[in-house]
């Protein structure tokens, strides 16, 4: 039985999934894997899915979204909405468009509901899914050039765009220059990662966040540190005294900061239980103990910084603008 899930309004009037299913996986997950994963997706009531080009996931995830319209678990393609990313070596003026042509080829669709700069960082053309980029390959972003040609209308290949981990003062670059502010930015947000800061400044100014790693950082496609949101008592305390999984916990806390929110899972009955948020709330006496919870950033980003002399950002703080 489908889950409804409701939706955010964006910028462009574009409705939003506020849940949806990220596609990322380490190792690599195969295409029958994927594929029956989104399908199961769609029959459970999933209708927003996440990729980008780094993940290697566009391709599975436009052959799941073919079978699902041939066995009829969608009427037609509009009833999805498709995310995807520009990876750090298409960002480039002359490069986005046919970086997005070539997502929207492997995803076999006509246009996306939403394209994300992926990281506020360039590196050097043509070094497609490398990663860990190598540190002489890092360049300064022009980001006025940049989003410029995410802006290009002229195609109707993406209904919104956006950025994905940037700073508070990165997305304000963009947008002193910006003729279509960016729609969305997404980034860390969990229990153990609040981003207060960040939130309220995207809330100020129209941006709606996303939050990616709702459970903790380990779920990303790159090494990172243990798992601080799993390892956190107090969450595992309040699932136990509402009969709730910590996962709902994590999830149902994000969805209460007015932040839409991307979780994966493969497994079933953990995409089923993911969708069982919306109908309970958490205490103020929950709300008050995750607000104490000792903050820790799981995605560090030591992989985009670089004292190389090409590089333009240097140290962590300079990444993250001191948000860490």
């Amino acid at each position: 039985m489908e889950t409804a899930i409701p939706k955010v309004t964006l910028r462009n009037g574009e409705m939003m999934p506020i849940l949806g299913m990220g596609t990322a996986s380490v190792p690599l997950a195969g295409l029958e894997e994927t594929k029956v994963a989104i399908l199961n997706a769609i029959k459970i009531g999933y209708r927003h899915f996440d990729t980008a080009s780094i993940y290697q996931s566009e391709e599975f995830l436009g052959e799941a979204i073919a079978e699902a319209l041939q066995l009829g678990l969608i009427s037609t393609r509009d009833e999805l909405f498709i995310t995807s990313k520009l990876w750090c070596s298409d960002a480039h003026p002359d490069l986005v468009v046919p970086a997005l042509q070539n997502s929207l080829r492997n995803l076999k669709l006509e246009y996306l509901e939403l394209y994300l700069i992926h990281f506020p960082v360039s590196s050097k053309p043509f070094m497609k899914f490398e990663y860990p980029l190598k540190k002489e390959h890092l360049l300064p972003m022009d980001y006025k050039s940049v989003w410029a040609a995410m802006e290009d209308r002229k195609l109707g290949l993406t209904k919104a765009i956006g950025v994905s981990n940037f700073s508070c003062k990165k997305l304000q670059t963009i947008l002193d220059t910006a003729n279509i502010p960016p729609a969305v930015n997404q980034v860390e947000t969990n229990p153990v990662w609040q981003n207060l800061k960040l939130r309220e400044f995207c809330k100020a100014k129209g941006v709606v966040v996303t939050a990616y790693s709702p459970l903790g950082a380990s779920e990303m496609p790159w090494p990172l540190a243990p798992n601080p949101v799993r390892e956190a008592h107090e969450l595992h305390e309040i699932a136990k005294a509402r009969g709730k999984t910590h996962a709902q916990v994590c999830l149902r806390w994000v969805y209460e900061q007015g932040v839409s929110l991307l979780v994966k899972s493969f497994n079933e009955q953990r995409m089923k239980e993911n969708l069982m948020i919306f109908d309970w709330e958490l205490t103020r006496d929950d709300l008050v103990k995750i607000s104490k919870i000792p903050q820790r950033k799981g995605v560090i980003g030591d992989d985009f910084v670089s004292e190389h002399e090409g590089g333009h950002i240097k140290t962590i703080e300079e990444l993250w603008d001191e948000e860490v």
